[in-house]
């Protein structure tokens, strides 16, 4: 299975990422195929709504998101990585997802496994309640098979992470995928 995961944090080598890192290897080692989209550290721009693409067309935007389309329509899977900020996913992140519009028509028909991976310094039990609605709508109207989520509450620091327990629930994730 080919695998898309889109980073959505500014931070390389924060919590999120290191969970990221964690599902990747767990795919690898199940014999998937995983491509990387790094969010944060591309040139991408907010949806203008124009309409120019009519969900099915090319953006009148030029920027990298159409790399990530690329990559997401010859995938069978994408995996959503960020961290929690003010109970969503990040801008970064968001505005990759608010680019589906343009190929909202292809991308809802490839009927792509999906999963969700956010990283919260807060370990309130309703800390992650909003990003995870959030989640389950996009799935529900891309036409998204969720294969799993990892909150990870309490993973404000990379050395808080690494004692979570969350990264090998990341990498169990990715480990437990099948075709």
């Amino acid at each position: 299975m080919r695998i898309t995961v889109i980073r959505g944090s500014p931070h390389r080598h924060g919590s999120s990422n290191m969970l990221a890192d964690s599902f990747v290897r767990g795919a690898e080692e199940a014999g998937h195929e995983v491509v990387e989209f790094d969010a944060a550290h591309s040139d991408i721009h907010p949806c203008r709504g124009c309409d120019h693409c009519g969900m099915n067309g090319d953006c009148a935007i030029r920027d990298d998101i159409s790399k990530v389309r690329d990559m997401l329509l010859g995938s069978d899977m994408v995996v959503f990585v960020t961290p929690l900020y003010y109970f969503g996913v990040s801008a970064q992140l968001k505005m990759v997802i608010d680019r589906f519009y343009s190929y909202t028509t292809r991308l809802s028909g490839k009927h792509l496994k999906s999963a969700l991976i956010v990283a919260a310094w807060d370990s309130n039990d309703w800390t992650m309640s909003s990003v995870a609605e959030y989640y389950g709508t996009l799935c529900r109207y891309m036409n998204f098979d969720d294969q799993g989520i990892v909150l990870g509450t309490g993973c404000g620091t990379s050395s808080m992470t690494e004692r979570s327990g969350f990264c090998e629930r990341a990498y169990e994730l990715g480990r437990s995928l099948r075709d």
